[in-house]
């Protein structure tokens, strides 16, 4: 029993570990695609990144439905308090309404 306890818990460090490195590469991918002059950013990289979020945060034990509930709530804040981002270009209040889209 204690060595089955004791696998889980490292494999689940290793994934943990391993969600970590995807999101930083992901994240990196994205980086160099904006430092190149001939390269855009793709879609899939930060797509990636996102999913790499999704299930780092599920292995941390934050469920996906937490997980959206924070974004909608950072965004709204966002809003709120005037960001930069959102006075120039009204960013977050367009995800918002995508992701309000999205859910009904």
């Amino acid at each position: 029993m204690g060595y089955q306890r004791d696998t889980d818990i490292a494999r689940s460090f290793k994934t943990i570990d391993w969600l970590k490195a995807e999101v930083l590469g992901s994240v990196a991918s994205v980086y160099r695609s904006l430092a190149s002059t001939d390269e855009e950013p793709r879609a899939s990289d930060l797509a990636n990144a996102i999913i790499g979020c999704y299930l780092l945060a599920k292995r941390l034990g934050i469920g996906y439905a937490a997980l959206d509930e924070q974004i909608d709530v950072n965004i709204r804040e966002n809003i709120q308090n005037g960001h930069e981002v959102e006075q120039w270009y009204r960013d977050f209040s367009a995800l918002a309404g995508h992701r309000k889209g999205r859910s009904s």
